[in-house]
């Protein structure tokens, strides 16, 4: 693909999109982001992290996106917001030649069925495949590999990255964007042993995904058994996770990568998972709850905050003689009760 034009504005174009305070030449042309460390004249950057203060006085950026209270450290034209990160955040779309409207139509080698229904500006890549009964809405990009399977809808100004697959019967909401190999809608881990052999459960459910949400490559959603896998609205979900089948994850809510999350969990709105993190099944995870990366979570949480599990790294030695204690404890314990009830009765 042809890499398009970068985006071009200035300064008191970008003030005015954010609803910031400039501080120097509102002409000043800016084609681009970058750190303070590298920045020219033609780009901005940005201080969201106080670690990164010692280099503002030395920075050649053409702007610097910061706090107010750092106004008066930066030797450049400045832009001042409340929360330059989130400020980052809006401009780097903005600087993001892939994110402009869709240029629409139909690659000649993509096979779309006879009845899917079509919104304007749809986009279907080469060697794509969309199944009947399809709806893709307004502005739709279906990149080029992706498989589409029936009875889906897509949501307007969704996209799916080259290799997607979607299966049958899932719903995406508007204004999602799912990463290169990532499958939705697959099969749930399902099976019924006889004593001899397993017997699969055929996954009848679908998966639901609301508005804004992304999914991140080579993750799985699976779809539910009889009921919905559902993902929220605004659910960001990164790399190489894993949601089993009929998970119930609420709005806002952001799984890092490698989280693993067994079949029937539901975990609430505004909830944080860290890299790693593994849910069991069948449990209930309230709101605003955050669990820290490489914990292991085997009992429902019903109080918002933060939880971890596990230990970190240290010396192997050090390690293994832990490892020895650790099988101890519960004979510890035990002596410790006895001494304990033998002071008592003394």
């Amino acid at each position: 693909m042809t890499q398009p034009a970068p985006p071009q504005f200035t300064l008191a174009d970008l003030a005015e999109q954010l609803g910031a305070r400039l501080v120097g030449d509102g002409t000043r042309r800016i084609t681009g982001l970058a750190t303070l460390q590298d920045a020219g004249p033609e780009q901005v950057a940005f201080v969201a992290n106080l670690s990164y203060l010692k280099s503002l006085q030395d920075t050649r950026a053409g702007a610097v996106l910061l706090h107010p209270e750092h106004a008066g450290e930066c030797p450049v034209d400045r832009l001042e917001l409340d929360n330059p990160y989130l400020g980052y955040a809006q401009l780097s779309r903005l600087f993001d030649p892939f994110l402009s409207r869709p240029a629409g139509g139909i690659h000649a080698t993509a096979v779309v069925a006879d009845d899917v229904r079509l919104g304007g500006g749809v986009e279907i890549g080469p060697q794509a495949v969309v199944e009947p009964g399809v709806e893709l809405g307004d502005d739709v990009v279906i990149g080029p590999g992706c498989v589409v399977g029936a009875n889906t809808r897509i949501g307007a100004g969704s996209r799916l990255h080259p290799n997607v697959t979607v299966c049958h019967g899932v719903v995406i909401g508007e204004r999602a964007i799912l990463h290169s190999n990532c499958v939705i809608g697959g099969d749930g881990f399902g099976f019924a042993h006889d004593g001899r052999r397993w017997h699969k459960i055929a996954q009848l459910g679908g998966v639901v995904l609301g508005d804004d949400v992304e999914v991140g490559s080579c993750s799985s959603i699976d779809r539910g058994a009889l009921d919905d896998t559902v993902i929220g609205n605004d659910v960001k979900i990164d790399s190489q996770v894993q949601i089993a089948h009929n998970v119930h994850i609420g709005d806002h809510s952001a799984l890092a990568g490698c989280v693993g999350i067994a079949g029937s969990t539901r975990v609430g709105s505004n909830c944080m998972l860290g890299g790693g993190v593994g849910l069991a099944g069948h449990l209930t995870i309230c709101d605003g709850v955050q669990v820290t990366g490489m914990s292991l979570v085997t009992n429902s949480i019903h109080e918002p905050g933060v939880y971890s599990s596990g230990t970190g790294a240290m010396q192997n030695a050090q390690w293994r003689k832990n490892a020895v204690r650790f099988k101890q404890l519960d004979d510890i314990a035990r002596r410790l009760a006895k001494l304990e009830k033998r002071n008592q009765e003394g």
